[in-house]
């Protein structure tokens, strides 16, 4: 059964009257996906809730350019979502630290809190001047705020998910050989367990025979079948043990249907790996 993907996760996490019955209808049936959900759920829910005022800033741009560096994202989500709604600090000085306001007249202008939250630059918004609401509470910021979380979650739940990507050791480009024209690429992974992999592909497959793939020594005087390619690419197993440097040579040879498992003599390309 195919997951969903982290898009459908995050609109049915930050949209509770998001229409995708098909996409709730799974989240019934997958626990994963249920899971991974439940973690989404709990960000936006937490994102949402009135913070303690006296203690919540507004992260600065490094926050978001951070968040965005991480997971990868693109240029048209580069710029920080609160950066609109970022108030001004009251009294900031040359050296970038605020400077506590003055305390207003008790019959005129607003409290303390309010210079301290919103009006250190010309134009910028009050509490007084939006009925009593500050930026947390203002349905698009805080949106925006749930999506940069949910961002953040779903790039840690997809990161720990994630399995170990394999270890590219050596590569080479495969040049064709006498009387023909095949060319290609063959390179060397490592896997999270330490097995090896040679992955040998070719833009065609000129054998009249077949073509089998081979580790070879350097002055040709020892070489190591790898198996049979039966298309114009293939992977094969590296024997564990088996030292690189000393068959370093990757050679695709056309062999005959006489039951001789020894090397034919002709080769379709060939190339040595490097690191």
């Amino acid at each position: 059964m195919p997951h969903l993907d982290p898009e459908q996760l995050s609109l049915l996490a930050l949209y509770d009257d998001w229409d995708d019955p098909d996409g709730r209808q799974h989240l019934l049936v997958c626990s994963r996906c249920a899971a991974d959900y439940a973690a989404l759920r709990r960000t936006v829910e937490a994102v949402k809730t009135t913070p303690d005022t006296s203690r919540l800033s507004v992260p600065g741009p490094q926050v978001w350019a951070g968040i965005h560096r991480e997971l990868g994202l693109g240029e048209p989500v580069r710029e920080d979502p609160l950066a609109a709604a970022a108030p001004q600090e009251a009294g900031a000085g040359t050296d970038g630290a605020a400077t506590p306001a003055a305390t207003p007249a008790p019959a005129a202008g607003p409290s303390s809190n309010d210079v301290r939250l919103g009006a250190g630059t010309k134009g910028a918004p009050t509490r007084g001047a939006r009925g009593g609401t500050a930026w947390w509470q203002h349905p698009g910021t805080w949106l925006a705020t749930a999506a940069a979380a949910v961002l953040v979650v779903f790039g840690a739940v997809w990161a720990f998910d994630r399995p170990p990507q394999p270890q590219e050791l050596a590569a080479a480009r495969l040049s064709p050989l006498a009387q023909h024209s095949a060319a290609g690429s063959a390179k060397v992974v490592a896997a999270a367990d330490g097995s090896r992999s040679l992955y040998v592909s070719l833009d065609k497959d000129e054998a009249k025979g077949y073509q089998e793939v081979w580790l070879i020594a350097p002055d040709l005087s020892k070489l190591v079948s790898l198996g049979v390619m039966n298309t114009t690419s293939g992977t094969f197993q590296v024997p564990a043990g088996l030292d690189l440097s000393q068959y370093p040579v990757v050679d695709v040879s056309d062999e005959p249907m006489d039951g001789n498992p020894a090397h034919s003599s002709v080769s379709i390309a060939r190339g040595t790996l490097t690191s």
